[in-house]
């Protein structure tokens, strides 16, 4: 291998990258506005949902339970009659809609068990199955702090005294920027590395770089080290400016000790991409290449839901997805602060498996320009 060439073919790429402004779009957008809307509008947490209440007993009870639903998880409860409840909910206007019936407190503080009907538009799948644990949290909690103070209530037998440790106020932006950086990474490097093979495929350039005193070892590497910078670049950008800037996420622990680690990831998800490039024939075969690798990728290696709640079976295959390791290296490191004593296994597991792509990978391209020269 001679360094001046694979430096060389390395410029080449970013140059042919700032010719192609769909990419350009595309690297700004996901490393800042994409970054931005997914901490702030996570699809699973419940935001500013619209409740109506329907309050037919009118005590200080049905009150106390009425101010109990506030911003940031539900709008300011909107008191309607119990024929306007039908018409809002078609409407659309109305989320939950909470129907407190007449004499409530009385049945309550008789001994006697009320009930609360709750109707829910479940048209806003997300919002309807979280917000009706949601709300079904808060008016029992209501309930049973105002009748401790009429009679006795069935005490827990144990004082459970609750810690959060690494997010107090479990704020779903935090975690929801890390993971989107992470997801788009992985995301970005392959697409970099596999269109810019499968680009000088389509305009018929490779056969330029066969007649060139180059390798193909070179030219593999060359395309591996130039997309690995151009998202390396963009992520320190959007981890200090849009992640620690713009949505004010605490970063506990070490930001260089991080892109340590996302050099060793970039190194087998660029060889990764340039993988399915050598599969694929054309950019729309590589698109549904992209579909069947990332959706496991991102759904199966703890980002999105954590490892231990997955069948162990499941568990043990996304073992060899570097995907896995880095973002068990980027939580210990960004959430909880951790240094190299205690992540040290996933840097190794991801150059073990950067190595293995890459050698797969380099095997596969050779086999391709053998059938083309």
């Amino acid at each position: 291998m001679r360094p001046g060439n694979v430096l060389q073919l390395g410029v080449k790429e970013l140059r042919s990258l700032l010719r192609d402004p769909v990419m350009l779009v595309l690297i700004a957008y996901a490393f800042t506005l994409s970054i931005y809307t997914a901490a702030k509008a996570l699809p699973d947490t419940l935001n500013l949902a619209p409740i109506a209440i329907v309050d037919e007993d009118r005590s200080p009870l049905s009150s106390r339970i009425a101010s109990a639903f506030f911003p940031p998880y539900f709008l300011p409860p909107a008191l309607i009659t119990q024929a306007e409840m039908d018409a809002r909910m078609d409407a659309g206007l109305d989320t939950f809609a909470l129907g407190i019936p007449p004499d409530f407190q009385s049945d309550l503080l008789a001994g006697r068990r009320p009930t609360i009907q709750l109707n829910v538009d479940a048209t806003r799948m997300s919002q309807a199955f979280t917000g009706n644990g949601y709300i079904q949290t808060i008016i029992s909690d209501e309930v049973t702090a105002f009748a401790k103070r009429y009679r006795e209530v069935a005490e827990m037998p144990v004082d459970l005294a609750l810690r959060l440790r690494f997010n107090p106020e479990l704020n779903r932006t935090w975690f929801g920027s890390i993971m989107e950086v992470i997801n788009n990474i992985t995301m970005l490097s392959i697409v970099l590395t596999g269109a810019a093979l499968i680009r000088e495929r389509e305009h018929g350039t490779v056969e330029h770089l066969l007649v060139m005193p180059v390798t193909p070892f070179e030219i593999m590497a060359a395309k591996v080290w130039s997309m690995g910078l151009v998202v390396l670049l963009a992520c320190t950008v959007s981890l200090l400016f849009v992640v620690r800037g713009a949505l004010e996420v605490p970063v506990q622990g070490s930001v260089a000790l991080f892109l340590a680690g996302a050099v060793l990831h970039l190194f087998a998800t660029t060889s990764m991409g340039i993988l399915l490039a050598t599969v694929a024939r054309s950019m729309p075969q590589f698109g549904l290449l992209l579909i069947l690798v990332l959706l496991p990728l991102q759904m199966l290696s703890g980002g999105d839901t954590p490892r231990e709640s997955m069948p162990e079976a499941v568990q043990t295959i996304m073992l060899a997805a570097p995907t896995t390791h880095f973002i068990m290296l980027a939580q210990a490191v960004l959430f909880r602060g951790a240094g190299l004593d205690v992540v040290w296994p996933q840097f190794l597991t991801l150059a073990g498996i950067g190595t293995t792509l890459f050698g797969i990978a380099l095997r596969r391209f050779r086999s391709t320009i053998a059938q083309m020269a």
